[in-house]
């Protein structure tokens, strides 16, 4: 309820006593104003209807002193006969009456006045406390909202980090495999170009092809074909183990030290045939048979004092002691010259330095030895393989791989 609303009612209640006041004054009024219109009428009728004083009337019958002359008792006898005086009692009445029942209403109206204003102050105070309440609440209204306004700027500042995060993680994530399939390229790109080691490039490459069919990326889809490529060309090569015959050399390598020359082979021992004694011989036989055994330690000794060799070659090879330090190092350097013959795919060189290897582990190193033969075995095995394959260099990968480098660092 407004301000208007609340004081009218009081503006109601101040005036209803002056109201009052002028109704009372306007009431005696008319009853004064009516009293003296009757009088005036009845001094007209009395002067009209009484004759003109005469001579003195004989006093009236009785002894009462207070008694009305008989003119003054005719008169007021023919003062109620007067219709305007009843005219006036009843105009008096008539305002009287209305005088009552006006002091009956302005107080039923000023009860009515003070009942309203009553129950408007009670909905006024009610209405100022809804309102409190609905200031309080709309102020708690307002304090949940801005808190919850700021919950919803933090959780959308929340998201766009997470979004950045998100972004930059797969970012990363697509480097890093990118990086991990470079990587594997050109591990395999290094297998081919130092060692020729055909299956370790092919495991790199499925490898990195592994890798990007994980992520399944598809602006990786090129990077993959091209990797499937190289890798369609790199199993259609022939088979060479070039690291397993690096290996078969590097073990020819290492025995070289322990390898028996020609020269320094002894001649088979021979066997011991034991002296047949005969049973139940007597203790005298065993004497014999122990100088007997002492002559045969003897013999022997003797002839391993001389040695006759025999060579199945036209010359006899005869070395100093201390020349077949040089002829293994020699042996040595020709094995080194055909593993580097191997790395570089020089089929030429390699295969003639396996010969010189046979050639001299036939002519200066025992031949009847098994480590002699087992290296021979080998030297022959090399010979025979095939190195001089021309491998691919892998720069369909390589190139996909920079474009994508390129095509990021773009963006």
């Amino acid at each position: 309820m407004s301000q208007d609303d609340t004081s009218s009612p009081k503006a109601a209640l101040t005036a209803a006593p002056a109201a009052e006041s002028e109704v009372n004054t306007a009431a005696d009024s008319a009853a004064a104003a009516a009293a003296g219109q009757a009088a005036s009428a009845g001094a007209a009728a009395g002067a009209r209807s009484s004759p003109l004083p005469s001579s003195p009337a004989a006093p009236a019958a009785g002894p009462s002193a207070f008694a009305l002359p008989p003119p003054r008792r005719a008169a007021a006898a023919s003062a109620w006969r007067n219709p305007w005086l009843i005219v006036a009692l009843i105009a008096l009445a008539l305002a009287g009456w209305q005088w009552v029942e006006t002091r009956l209403k302005i107080s039923g109206t000023q009860q009515e006045l003070a009942r309203r204003l009553a129950e408007n102050d009670a909905g006024a105070a009610e209405t100022r406390a809804l309102a409190r309440q609905a200031e309080e609440r709309t102020a708690a209204l307002q304090e949940r909202f801005g808190a919850l306004e700021a919950k919803i700027a933090e959780s959308q500042s929340q998201q766009a980090t997470l979004e950045k995060l998100f972004q930059d993680l797969a970012r990363s994530r697509d480097e890093w495999a990118l990086a991990e399939v470079e990587q594997n390229v050109t591990l395999a790109a290094q297998q081919l170009q130092l060692s020729g080691n055909v299956r370790g490039a092919v495991a790199a490459l499925q490898t990195a092809d592994s890798r990007l069919a994980a992520g399944g990326r598809p602006q990786l889809l090129a990077l993959r074909k091209a990797i499937n490529h190289d890798l369609e060309q790199l199993r259609t090569l022939p088979l060479a183990d070039l690291p397993g015959m690096n290996l078969r050399l590097e073990s020819v390598l290492i025995a070289v030290d322990s390898l028996p020359l020609a020269i320094d082979a002894r001649p088979r021992a021979e066997t011991q045939t034991p002296v047949p004694t005969e049973e139940g011989a007597a203790d005298g036989n065993a004497a014999l048979a122990i100088v007997h055994r002492f002559a045969s330690e003897l013999w022997r000794e003797f002839r391993s004092l001389v040695r006759i060799q025999r060579f199945d070659r036209d010359e006899a090879v005869l070395l100093a002691p201390g020349q077949s330090f040089f002829l293994r190092e020699n042996l040595r350097l020709h094995l080194l010259n055909a593993r580097l013959a191997l790395l570089s795919r020089d089929q030429t060189s390699f295969r003639n330095e396996l010969k010189r290897t046979q050639d001299w582990l036939e002519r200066y190193f025992d031949g009847r030895d098994p480590a002699v033969q087992a290296a021979q075995g080998q030297m022959k095995q090399l010979a025979g393989a095939e190195i001089d394959i021309q491998l691919p260099t892998l720069n369909e990968s390589l190139s996909a791989i920079r474009n994508l480098q390129l095509a990021r660092e773009r963006k």
